[in-house]
């Protein structure tokens, strides 16, 4: 069984799923050594219902199915979607190859079922863990099991915080994986997968409205009116290389066919991707890194 690419999106993010996707087959060695799947929220009914609502950090949450981040119960759902055997890798839609993923899948995983990386600032296993990006070894996760986990959700008996940063797991079945495999918003030689992890700052949607859920409590919670009146749009990325890179990546996807022409309008017109994409993809192609992404060509 060929290990096994996943990245788990909904309709909003589909666009960046499908780069995503791409980039890990042509940023590869030997891209036919596995599988790329992109798994969507749609095919899941059960997190395409209203109503419902769900703890997180012991506070009562509603469950709005058309959050930007509505898909990240996915990723617990990968060992059954595989027959719990094998290796995969999940990430989130934001994460785009850099490296080779066959370096990943090659590693000795010391008998451990998770390789994550702490979040930022961090750096035990002890600490809050990223599984926006997560090396499984399924057969060792018979736990893992979607619908229980999500039932145990609605009614309150997961805490969705509990649940997305492995507190249930056992320390010892840990591993950590180096940052650069899931290196937030920070690109240099050494990155190996790029993750655009800041929404307000992702590239393909600056300058269109927000439609993400704020998190913060408190006196931000307070100012929420404010600051959407003041900033209610998505803002550019500070490092030009990570918009290059980018819309470098679309444009080598659509020259594969990866990703077509058709696509990339459909997700203008619903206001999932920035307008000028199509000028972007235009001006960035050909400009990947390391060689030629510091110096983009002129719009």
């Amino acid at each position: 069984m060929k290990p096994t690419v996943i990245i788990h999106t909904n309709d909003k993010q589909m666009l960046g799923a499908l780069v995503s996707a791409h980039s890990f087959r042509r940023n590869s060695r030997d891209s036919a050594a596995f599988d790329v799947r992109v798994l969507t929220a749609r095919d899941y009914p059960e997190l395409q219902q209203s109503g419902r609502s769900l703890l997180r950090g012991g506070h009562e949450r509603a469950w709005d199915p058309d959050d930007l981040q509505s898909f990240t119960p996915l990723r617990f759902a990968v060992p059954d979607l595989l027959g719990h055997a094998g290796l995969a890798l999940v990430t989130d839609p934001d994460v785009f190859a850099v490296g080779d993923v066959g370096e990943l899948f090659a590693r000795d995983l010391q008998g451990k079922a998770i390789w994550c990386r702490p979040r930022p600032g961090y750096h035990k296993i002890s600490d809050p863990l990223a599984t926006s990006v997560m090396l499984l070894d399924c057969g060792k996760l018979p736990h893992w099991r979607f619908a229980d986990d999500l039932e145990a959700l609605w009614s309150h008996r997961l805490d969705y915080l509990d649940w997305i940063n492995l507190k249930r797991e056992k320390l010892d079945t840990i591993g950590l994986l180096e940052p650069e495999w899931n290196d937030f918003d920070h690109l240099t030689p050494q990155t190996r997968l790029l993750h655009n992890t800041k929404r307000r700052t992702q590239p393909w949607k600056t300058g269109l409205p927000i439609d993400f859920t704020f998190r913060e409590r408190g006196l931000l919670n307070f100012a929420l009116p404010i600051v959407r009146m003041v900033a209610p749009r998505y803002t550019r990325h500070p490092d030009p290389n990570q918009e290059a890179y980018f819309y470098a990546l679309l444009a080598d996807a659509f020259d594969a066919g990866s990703v077509t022409r058709e696509q990339v309008d459909k997700e203008v017109r619903s206001g999932h991707v920035r307008p000028d994409s199509p000028a972007l993809i235009e001006r960035y192609r050909g400009c990947l890194w390391p060689t030629d992404l510091a110096a983009p060509r002129a719009a």
